[in-house]
């Protein structure tokens, strides 16, 4: 009686909110970001784990409706259900948590790692296609996502500034990496005019990484993917001590998180301290410092 009570007044409110269903909040979600992003959202939301939620009211879904979803899904479910939660209740669509922030059960994520580069050259030596060897090359070197990689053209390479730049399709956000000498080796093997993989860019993400996966499958690599070309330019950059901002900047990365979370694994060999002990004056072979009274300063010049 309670709950059928509370559906008049908030009727009254918000004539939609007794009958606003899951299905509205998945559209808007799936309309956020770019339409790389918007793609993959909607993908995750048509599988059968929303199926669950997907016709039931907002207001009538119960923490128990939530985690069923979860227990159905998997760590992309947790990710976008969580979403979908707030979006709901930032739009005042419900106006408590069907389950609190620190309830959340935390996702069973799989692990991701780096290509090594013992990896990487048996991929290099095993494809005998030269578009898709090169393209694996320039992953290597660049570190770039797999269609940003796809999608470069002749016009991203700037040869009087020698710098290769371009917009990352997920985010926007630009990248710029000067030319070095094996990148320019590479650059120059590839079509001076439009795409630098004219068949590779006609290619859909899940044909590009289906390809990579058959090529690993049959050399015995396990645990990588196209996406592991990212973790080792970020790892490879950490372990050099190549400086923070340009190796956030060189993978298009919003934030330093996001960075750190490629780059975690890498080992960095620190040099023995006394190299830099060896600099270091001996207390023993200081000056005398003269002795001032309470108060007293002196003047010090470089």
């Amino acid at each position: 009686m309670n709950l059928q009570l509370g559906k008049v007044y908030i009727a009254h409110a918000d004539p939609k909110m007794a009958t606003r269903t899951w299905q509205e909040a998945m559209l808007e979600l799936s309309s956020h970001g770019k339409e790389v992003s918007q793609k993959r959202c909607t993908r995750e939301l048509n599988s059968k784990a929303f199926d669950i939620i997907r016709n039931k009211a907002i207001i009538a879904t119960t923490s128990e409706d939530l985690k069923a979803v979860l227990k159905r899904g998997g760590a992309a479910a947790n990710n976008y259900l969580r979403r979908l939660h707030n979006l709901a209740l930032g739009n005042g669509w419900m106006q408590w948590h069907i389950i609190a922030p620190k309830q959340w059960p935390k996702p069973e994520k799989k692990p991701k790692r780096a290509i090594t580069v013992e990896e990487h050259k048996k991929i290099i030596a095993a494809e005998q296609n030269d578009e898709r060897r090169h393209y694996y090359e320039l992953l290597w070197l660049i570190g770039a996502a797999q269609t940003d990689c796809a999608t470069l053209t002749a016009d991203n390479i700037d040869w009087q500034s020698r710098v290769l730049s371009y917009s990352r399709s997920k985010t926007g956000e630009n990248a710029f990496l000067r030319i070095g000498g094996s990148l320019e080796t590479l650059l120059k093997k590839l079509p001076q005019q439009s795409f630098l993989f004219p068949k590779i860019s006609q290619t859909s993400n899940s044909d590009r990484a289906a390809e990579f996966c058959r090529r690993c499958r049959l050399l015995g690599l396990k645990g990588v993917s196209l996406h592991s070309y990212r973790y080792a330019r970020a790892e490879r950059a950490y372990s050099a001590g190549y400086e923070e901002r340009f190796a956030q900047a060189a993978l298009g990365h919003k934030n330093r998180a996001v960075h750190y979370a490629y780059a975690k694994r890498a080992k960095v060999i620190c040099p023995p301290l006394e190299n830099d002990m060896n600099s270091v004056v001996p207390v023993e072979e200081m000056p005398d410092l003269p002795q001032l009274a309470e108060g007293e300063t002196i003047e010090v010049t470089a």
